[in-house]
């Protein structure tokens, strides 16, 4: 008697503690984003931001997660995974949770989280950073764990199979047709950003090629040497991964060895798309998992160290809460504040591309329906803190600098002195003497213009590293390292996305000829990768021929395609929560729902019919075409007719999706549609007769 009173004495103590901890980490997330949202004319620290994204994400995880996977998706940890039955050593394959987390985080995180923030930090830092933190915890990471936990009790299936089953056979066409129409695009993109990268850096090149011999080893060391020894190969890869960083730099500076690592864009393409090739076709536990896991290593500890930058350094964020281009006329990119910064920053606050990873590759490696919580909303979430770092690198730049790195030269001038001029005549001073000395100091010939936000993160995340680690005498091996940093980032989206895919097309395939859906059967395996490859390698390789040509035209639909597929999901993911009998839960997904479809029909809007050349695809074709003609002229015309026409294209496919969830949803609610979810039956997992 005397044991259970203290017990229940304990238990109380332990309840009165937790509740005073979270309330406390509510008070304090509540104190700073009151002083981010609030406070105007004057800089803020830095630390309000750290702080109100610290204490989001954890009440995010802690209670909102939590009651999505015991409410809602009702996870069940005694119930087989498909990596458990039908294990293959291939595709599914039982695998530590933190190799799975590693691998997720590594595929999900590509150039968006970098380089979305940055550019949208032309608007002020309040409107990047209030959608980074609602749009994960509400959004983004909901996504990322409802559709993965859809997945894995359909046998692995992909998003497009999952439309098809739960939406219907012209709403799971149409989902196909859509999906692997954007998954092409944003490949494309993601390869020539690559390339683009990569093109001059010869330590960023050295030390991305090293991880790939590192994960094969990693690979065969976890699997054939030391089979399920997680901590000794995390050792080991994070000892030979900072040997490879450290070679990288000695390459750039031996004169020698850099001209060898120093490869053209059609070389450089060329590798790419044999790399995207192997990544597919090999055993996951080979090279993608491993190397997958292994970029976790650096993007990960570079994130946290960052972080811890910013703590030490605490740096005043010079950028205004509010700009003047909040009314559509911004320099980096014209259009107003909404759609386009819901539109610019996908990845940090939701992205389509995620719930591809999270029905592709994912949850055929998912060990237990428990560690879906963890891999699916504890990875987006620290995706979006990726994204809360970019925004700081964004921001603590004098704006001035930050125009002048992000500003085309056709809006401010080609020459440094009357790009200065002009940036200064909007508020923000800066001077040529100031870009020239910046520019010696990371070692580049001129800073100006260096659009697209990648050099704009690596100049902030080298003057954070700097000023607390290192000194000013490091600047220029810290922004070298960014742009590394940077390269590993949006690789591991093309591998993970090309096995996706080849998953996507082996699923439609299997209707024709049923050999042609097993993952296991290597001439399809070979057939379906080398199809994927040749898409987006296709498009890669007249982007890098052609400035103006391959995928260089539809670079344009990069952020509305991503946000679109994000649409396809929830609808699926909607669907599938109201055939649970949960419809009084759907607002948990249809909620963002609502909100992307409000803020991607009314992008693609401005898109096609903005009058303003800048904006509108057809009246900027409209413009040039009353120019002086030229072929660069006739090319640049076709290209936004092209854009146009895409655009038109996709949100037509969207609203039929939308059109036939909608029908689902009303028939199932009135009653006059047979509810039938289409999971896999219940099978009871080994692991627990195991732990037992």
């Amino acid at each position: 008697m005397l044991h259970w009173m203290n017990r229940t004495k304990m238990n109380r103590m332990n309840k009165t503690l937790a509740i005073l901890g979270w309330g406390s980490v509510a008070i304090f997330g509540t104190v700073a984003v009151g002083a981010i949202a609030v406070r105007r004319g004057e800089p803020i620290n830095a630390l309000w931001l750290v702080v109100a994204a610290t204490c989001c994400y954890a009440l995010g995880y802690r209670f909102y997660s939590k009651f999505i996977a015991a409410r809602i998706l009702a996870l069940d940890g005694l119930r087989a995974t498909p990596a458990e039955r039908l294990e293959n050593g291939r595709d599914f394959l039982v695998t530590n949770k933190w190799v799975v987390f590693g691998h997720h985080f590594a595929a999900i995180a590509g150039p968006g989280p970098l380089v979305g923030p940055v550019l949208a930090a032309q608007f002020g830092y309040l409107p990047g950073t209030m959608w980074v933190l609602a749009g994960a915890v509400f959004a983004g990471c909901v996504q990322d764990l409802v559709i993965l936990l859809f997945s894995v009790r359909r046998d692995g299936k992909s998003l497009t199979e999952m439309a098809k089953d739960e939406i219907g056979r012209v709403g799971g066409f149409v989902a196909y047709v859509a999906v692997i129409s954007i998954l092409i695009i944003l490949l494309g993109v993601a390869a020539l950003i690559v390339v683009n990268a990569l093109k001059a850096s010869p330590w960023g090149l050295f030390t991305i090629a090293m991880t790939m011999p590192i994960a094969l080893l990693m690979g065969v060391y976890l699997r054939r040497i030391r089979p399920g020894k997680v901590l000794e190969v995390s050792a080991l890869g994070f000892v030979l991964v900072l040997a490879a960083i450290w070679g990288g730099q000695y390459v750039s500076q031996n004169a020698a060895l850099a001209r060898v690592f120093t490869l053209s864009a059609p070389a450089l393409a060329i590798l790419i798309m044999v790399y995207g090739f192997a990544a597919s076709a090999l055993p996951v536990w080979l090279l993608l998992a491993p190397r997958d896991y292994l970029s976790t290593f650096v993007k990960l500890g570079t994130i946290a160290l960052l972080g811890v930058g910013i703590v030490v350094l605490h740096p005043t964020l010079h950028m205004p809460a509010l700009t003047r281009f909040v009314d559509g006329t911004g320099p980096v990119f014209a259009g107003k504040v909404f759609p386009f910064a819901f539109i610019t920053i996908a990845c940090g606050a939701i992205s389509g591309f995620h719930s591809l990873i999270s029905s592709g590759t994912t949850p055929k490696l998912i060990a237990r329906e428990t560690q879906t919580r963890m891999v699916g909303y504890g990875a987006m979430m620290a995706e979006s803190a990726v994204a809360v770092m970019a925004i700081i690198a964004a921001c603590v730049m004098q704006p001035g600098v930050y125009f002048a790195i992000n500003s085309p030269a056709g809006i401010v001038g080609q020459a440094p002195a009357a790009a200065a001029a002009t940036i200064s005549s909007w508020g923000f001073p800066v001077t040529a003497a100031d870009m020239q000395a910046l520019a010696h100091a990371v070692g580049e010939q001129t800073l100006y213009n260096r659009t697209g936000g990648a050099p704009a993160f690596a100049v902030g995340m080298a003057h954070i590293f700097s000023h607390s680690l290192g000194g000013e005498t490091l600047m220029a091996l810290w922004y070298h390292f960014a742009i590394m940093f940077e390269a590993l980032f949006i690789l591991t989206i093309l591998d993970a996305g090309t096995r996706v895919a080849r998953f996507m097309v082996q699923d439609a395939l299997a209707h024709m000829y049923r050999p042609l859906g097993r993952t296991s059967w290597y001439p399809s395996i070979l057939a379906t990768s080398a199809l994927i490859v040749g898409a987006w390698g296709y498009f890669l390789w007249q982007g890098v021929k052609d400035p103006l040509g391959g995928i260089n035209s539809l670079w344009p639909l990069f952020g509305i395609s991503n946000q679109l597929l994000a649409t396809v999901a929830l609808c699926v993911a909607t669907t599938i929560i109201i055939k649970m009998h949960r419809a009084k839960y759907a607002a948990v997904t249809l909620v963002p729902l609502v909100w992307l479809v409000a803020v991607t029909f009314t992008a693609s809007w401005h898109k096609l019919f903005d009058p303003n050349p800048r904006v509108g695809f057809l009246s900027q074709a409209q413009a040039l075409a009353v120019g002086p003609a030229t072929s660069a002229t006739s090319k640049l015309i076709f290209n936004n007719r092209l854009d146009a026409a895409v655009t038109a294209i996709l949100v037509v496919m969207v609203t039929l999706v939308l059109v036939e969830s909608g029908r689902q949803w009303l028939g199932i609610l009135s009653g006059a549609k047979e509810v039938r979810v289409k999971e896999s039956p219940f099978v009871r997992t080994r692991f627990v007769e195991e732990q037992g």
